[in-house]
């Protein structure tokens, strides 16, 4: 297969860093084009944007109806659309790639036609003053062995051998046709929704690990230290991707370990029963999938948590047989 590969980048607003951004790209031979999604940015982002687009003709400007903002989802998709490479690879705007960053991709999609998409190693910078635990804890983003393709999603589901992000990630562009795009519906958690799409569909495999092929800067504007919105994301994500699995002919045990997560995540709220029980209720309910499973009584609260049921009941009956005697 011709390599022919399209670099996506979402922008809103990333005066600062877009250009870096963009010359980072430049120095890859393998880059057929920079395909730049200018996201309704109202600082200078576009009039950078416009001269390195006469500057660099294989910079390609793009927006949305209106010149509106519509996030990065659907920028990415819109890029995704536009693309004209067989290959995708995607970086934030205010981040940057480093030398040889498609290199050994390249070549391994050469070498094995099965191969439907490489991830590496990604580090960072940190464009303001870094903690001495930000320091310890953003040092590479990483998988940190070699995993099977077969074992990828679960093995990312669970933590078990780190992660990896975007800007270290290389695909075919045929494989949204599996996929399917970006999941504009989350904020965040949206590439991870995609990732684990691509796992559970695809052939992903291991590439450079041990030291970052691109970096993600670390300013005051980003987003992935906000712990309250991650959390109500994620536990949307896992429903949303429950949901596409269910869609897809996805292998029961995937969708049993969802179901599990999603649990795990609502139990940590600390919610009623009756809270839990609507919101089981809702998502069941609107899938016939799962409504006709086993996983509506296994995961059903009032069965998960029938020992704290039985319990108030117990409680409660003991005090009626005390007051009526």
């Amino acid at each position: 297969m011709n390599f022919s590969l399209s670099v996506i980048i979402p922008v809103y607003n990333c005066e600062q860093f877009i250009e870096k951004a963009i010359l980072s790209i430049l120095l890859q031979k393998e880059v057929s084009e920079i395909v730049v999604v200018n996201d309704g940015s109202t600082d200078a982002s576009l009039q950078i944007l416009q001269k390195l687009e006469k500057e660099y003709p294989i910079v390609k400007l793009y927006h949305h109806t209106g010149q509106s903002n519509q996030g990065r989802s659907a920028s990415r998709n819109l890029g995704i659309q536009k693309a004209t490479g067989n290959f995708i690879a995607f970086l934030d705007a205010d981040d940057y790639y480093l030398e040889n960053r498609f290199l050994n991709d390249k070549k391994m999609f050469g070498l094995d036609s099965n191969c439907d998409g490489v991830y590496n190693a990604v580090g960072f910078h940190f464009y303001r003053e870094a903690t001495a635990y930000e320091l310890e804890k953003h040092q590479i983003y990483t998988v940190t062995e070699k995993v099977k393709p077969e074992f990828l999603f679960k093995t990312l589901l669970y933590g078990k051998s780190g992660h990896f992000h975007i800007n270290g990630l290389t695909v075919k562009k045929s494989v949204f046709d599996l996929t399917g795009l970006f999941n504009t519906d989350l904020v965040v958690a949206e590439d991870t929704d995609i990732f684990w799409k691509m796992a559970i569909k695809c052939r992903l495999e291991t590439g450079i690990i041990d030291k970052p092929l691109a970096i993600r800067g670390v300013h005051d504007s980003n987003v992935f230290d906000q712990q309250d919105l991650y959390s109500e994301y994620t536990i949307k994500m896992f429903r949303t991707l429950a949901i596409w699995c269910s869609h897809n002919n996805v292998e029961f045990a995937i969708v049993d370990d969802l179901f599990k997560w999603i649990w795990l995540l609502k139990f940590k709220q600390n919610n009623s029963i009756i809270e839990d029980t609507f919101y089981w209720a809702k998502m069941t309910f609107s899938n016939p999938k799962f409504l006709f499973s086993i996983l509506t009584i296994k995961y059903f609260p009032l069965v998960r948590r029938r020992k704290e049921l039985f319990s108030f009941l117990y409680k409660s009956r003991k005090i009626t047989l005390e007051n009526e005697s």
